[in-house]
């Protein structure tokens, strides 16, 4: 499930980029991207609408071979995930750096169709799928936590299932 039209990317034209509070800025096109160190990990998916898909196989770079290319400052303690489309989403860096979260370019053995997020999708399986961002083209590493898309319109700043941490203050929707 996504808001809006599935954007439509250009490979050729594509950077991916790393930036914020880290020592070692990072851009690089498509072809490095998906040269990184990967990891296959199958993991439960939970949507937020209540459903849940088990055991889904999926491939992709480790959240970790990103740290090792950027080296984040000590104060960095969260990130912003940015995709194609307006879309962003928030994540504390212990989060974003599980053992079992990485930037998915496949889905089931084959690439990560656009509906699914492809090309490149974040994939964070303790968390709501909406923190599983579709079509990142970034990550700003941040001090502070900020509210991404759904978080600033009134869903949970982290979106545990098991805690069932949908909604969070409602009253940010009257600001």
């Amino acid at each position: 499930m996504h808001e809006g039209d599935i954007p439509k990317i250009d490979l050729d034209a594509f950077r991916f980029r790393i930036f914020g509070l880290v020592e070692n800025e990072v851009k690089m096109n498509f072809m490095t991207f998906q040269a990184l160190p990967r990891r296959e990990i199958n993991a439960d998916f939970h949507c937020v609408t209540k459903w849940t898909k088990l055991n889904v196989l999926w491939e992709g770079v480790p959240t970790k071979e990103i740290l090792k290319l950027c080296n984040p400052e000590p104060s960095a303690k969260y990130v912003m995930i940015s995709s194609f489309g307006d879309y962003f989403t928030n994540l504390s860096i212990e989060d974003f750096l599980g053992n079992d979260v990485l930037f998915a370019l496949k889905l089931d053995n084959e690439l990560l169709k656009p509906q699914y997020g492809g090309p490149i999708r974040l994939v964070v399986p303790r968390l709501y799928a909406w923190k599983s961002a579709k079509w990142v083209r970034g990550v700003e590493f941040m001090a502070e936590n900020k509210p991404g898309y759904w978080e600033s319109r009134g869903y949970h700043m982290r979106g545990d299932p098991w805690a069932e941490e949908r909604y969070g203050d409602l009253n940010i929707l009257n600001e």
